[in-house]
């Protein structure tokens, strides 16, 4: 999104290339499952009249209340200064509803990124897979493999130029996939009766075992959620006037389809999708190339998504953080080099241990439906936030929590057959969510804040006193604390306990992550002028927080408007430099052996701390150059042990 564009008028806009775009990114996943949807319906099944219609039936209204009704119309309408997904929907509502609405936010978030690791190697596979129906022994794994390699090692360099042929490639696929149903409709023109829902209640009522299939439908709308993660890309009504011609197309691929299934009725599918047998054999080769682009352009929408989410998730504070990296030159792609590699090896591993699309299916579509929960109660606070009338909030969640919690019945059949998979990732990621989070707000709650007025004749003295080398001409200390009255004991500590550090200027720093996904925006407060200072920057999350370069610019906008007077300073003869040299001083933490905390509380600070290690430095994660830091380290002690007063002999 342009930063010259106000986030209503660029949700406004329709534009040709926006909804080039929006076809390009937005709509890879849920574009690319009638590849396997129907499969996974018909898989060990023999084909009958009523599962075929009832099938069509069901993905029909699920398409329709799920992702029209959910999503394109009423969760669009709910952008966070132009940005979408579950966690900017959370940071528009927290400030209503406070922090506690975090909890089904962080499931929402867990339980996504554990789709992200199932739905490029079911993507590619079923693509791969229509290889069978020309060498029905042909071993697909390895290719597989190949192609998702591939994938993640492209991540580092951005996707500026291949995304440009992401809108044109998608476009060609809907329309191949349209006219392809299209094609097969000609032999059973009757198989639109499906759309009176009446059909689908045939299948779930009257077909043994018939409810459980709607773990298999619910594969027709698990691409969903990318619809609002992407909206800060492409725009609100770009994506509402795109969805219209995908989703004829999505209909009309899965009626051809259903009208194969039904001249094949009393037969099984066997392993190759409906989808490949309703190409003509003179255009399966082309066939096969144009489903491997859709899919890897779906995998690689969905990988751009995570490394979104876990940006969002950094700066809300609750996950580890990591190296953000900005590949390209469009506004907001980034690149999580962690991240990535971390997602490549979940997807070799789904690969190698499933093999086959038809049994990753098992493990897909679990997390996704309790991402949809999370989102549809996040939805619920929202509509009540914007004061919709309450019947009218109470008629939309209880609509969308029984068809929800209808599919999570349905798909929890699937933890035995692998779902127990996704289950097991969605809950390890939301542990590691849940852990940072508290054990950021144990270490931050043990912090005692000082006023700083007590101390600010000590350092003044500090300051002038030449019997002390001087330790740098700016020292600033990154802070916590959002008030220029007071700052950490440690950073006081730091500066006049053990070795004295002796400076011209003190500045405190606070850098405050704002709900709004672009701000850049700082405030001044002088303490004492020319001896202290504190300086806030407001940053939207979205905004890679290079603090080095930022403070410089407003050290240099300090000594120009003369708020900062470093004349007198006897090193500014053999310096370039007005605002002479910089020391940063980053204080770090550690567990201290002297805790005698519960078991809980235990885990949860010694998995907070290796999370620590495993996660990037401060320094790093301000962007401060190495060559102007210090760092010290202190111990945390959270609950002192009591030992036993020692005795002279």
């Amino acid at each position: 999104m342009s930063s010259t564009v106000s986030p209503a008028v660029f949700h406004k806009k329709i534009t040709a290339a926006g909804i080039l775009i929006a076809t390009g990114i937005v709509f890879g996943d849920i574009g690319t499952s009638p590849l396997y949807t129907l499969n996974a319906v018909f898989h060990g099944r023999v084909v009958t009249e009523d599962v075929a219609l009832g099938a069509f039936s069901a993905i029909f209204w699920t398409l329709f209340f799920q992702t029209t009704l959910k999503y394109v119309i009423i969760t669009l309408q709910a952008d966070n200064k132009g940005e979408g997904g579950i966690f900017s929907l959370y940071a528009l509502i927290r400030r209503f509803w406070g922090k506690w609405l975090l909890i089904p936010a962080m499931a929402g978030g867990a339980f996504l990124m554990a789709d992200g690791i199932i739905t490029p190697p079911i993507s590619v596979a079923s693509a791969i897979e229509g290889l069978q129906k020309i060498n029905p022994h042909i071993n697909t794994v390895p290719i597989v493999i190949v192609i998702l390699i591939g994938l993640f090692a492209f991540q580092q360099f951005g996707t500026d130029k291949i995304g440009k042929v992401f809108g044109p490639v998608m476009v060609v696929w809907f329309t191949f996939i349209g006219v392809l149903g299209i094609m097969a409709l000609r032999h059973e023109p009757g198989v639109f009766k499906a759309l009176n829902p009446y059909y689908a209640y045939v299948m779930l009522r009257e077909v043994p075992g018939g409810f459980w299939l709607l773990g298999s439908i619910f594969l027709c709308t698990t691409g969903a959620e990318a619809l609002y993660s992407d909206m800060g890309h492409c725009g609100r009504n770009n994506i509402r006037i795109s969805w219209i011609y995908i989703k004829i197309m999505l209909i009309l691929s899965y009626a051809g389809q259903t009208a194969w299934l039904l001249q094949h009725v009393g037969q099984e599918v066997g392993t190759v999708s409906p989808f490949y047998h309703i190409v003509p054999d003179a255009i399966y080769l082309p066939s096969l190339v144009i489903a491997t682009l859709a899919t890897i352009i779906a995998s690689q929408a969905l990988i751009s998504g995570c490394f979104t989410l876990v940006n969002e998730a950094i700066r809300l504070d609750i996950w580890p953080r990591h190296r953000v990296l900005f590949p390209g030159h469009i506004k907001g792609q980034i690149y999580i080099p962690f991240v990535n590699w971390l997602l490549m090896a979940g997807c070799l591993g789904m690969v190698i241990y499933f093999r086959e699309s038809t049994k990753m299916e098992a493990a897909f579509g679990l997390s996704v439906t309790l991402t949809m929960l999370m989102s549809t109660v996040l939805i619920n606070f929202y509509l009540h936030a914007k004061r919709v009338p309450m019947i009218w909030v109470a008629l939309v969640t209880g609509l969308f929590l029984l068809i929800e919690l209808s599919f999570l019945a349905a798909n929890l059949q699937k933890v035995k057959e692998g779902g127990w998979i996704t289950l097991l990732i969605g809950s390890a990621l939301f542990l590691i969510m849940y852990v940072w989070r508290k054990g950021r707000t144990i270490t931050n709650g043990w912090k005692k804040m000082v006023p700083i007025e007590t101390y600010i004749p000590l350092l003044k003295e500090l300051s002038v006193d030449e019997k002390i080398a001087k330790y740098a001409t700016n020292l600033v200390y990154l802070t916590s604390s959002g008030t220029p009255r007071k700052v950490e004991k440690t950073a006081i500590d730091s500066i006049l306990s053990k070795s004295p550090k002796r400076a011209d200027i003190y500045w405190f720093v606070h850098v405050n992550v704002l709900d709004e996904p672009y701000a850049m925006r700082y405030h001044v407060d002088t303490i004492v002028k020319d001896d202290v200072y504190f300086v806030e920057f407001n940053l939207g999350f979205r905004i890679e927080p290079r603090i080095d370069y930022y403070f410089q610019q407003v050290v240099n906008e300090l000594v120009k408007t003369g708020e900062v007077d470093v004349s007198n300073r006897c090193e500014q003869h053999y310096q370039e430099t007005k605002i002479g040299d910089l020391r940063f001083l980053v204080m770090e933490s550690f567990l201290s052996f002297e805790n005698a905390m519960s078991f809980w509380k235990n885990f949860v600070m010694k998995s907070y701390f290796n999370l620590k290690y495993l996660s990037v430095k401060e320094s790093v994660n301000f962007g401060l150059d190495p060559s102007n830091v210090t760092i010290e380290k202190y111990p945390v002690v959270v609950n002192a042990i009591q030992h036993p007063p020692l005795v002279r002999q």
